[in-house]
């Protein structure tokens, strides 16, 4: 006798929110994934991971810092007129 897993009544919506979330993510993969495959035709494929981790790096620094960003501007007049 071949048993069989309990029926489990879903939210559809739920399943459609996921669904959605996850084309949305493989879209966003999809779109990574080339812009990558661009980039690697122009570096030989073993220096292609010593672009794109440091570019990657700046690019986080650059959004984490953002915020104080002006701050920083601002204050740079008074630090070259200490030098």
């Amino acid at each position: 006798m071949i048993k069989y897993p309990p029926i489990i009544k879903l939210n559809s919506d739920r399943i459609e929110e996921t669904l959605m979330t996850d084309i949305n993510f493989q879209e966003k993969a999809n779109l990574i994934w080339s812009v990558a495959d661009l980039l690697r035709g122009d570096y030989k494929q073993s220096d292609y991971g010593k672009v794109i981790l440091p570019m990657t790096v700046l690019r986080r620094l650059d959004c984490v810092l953002a915020p104080t960003k002006q701050n920083v501007l601002d204050n740079l007049a008074k630090v070259e007129k200490l030098s």
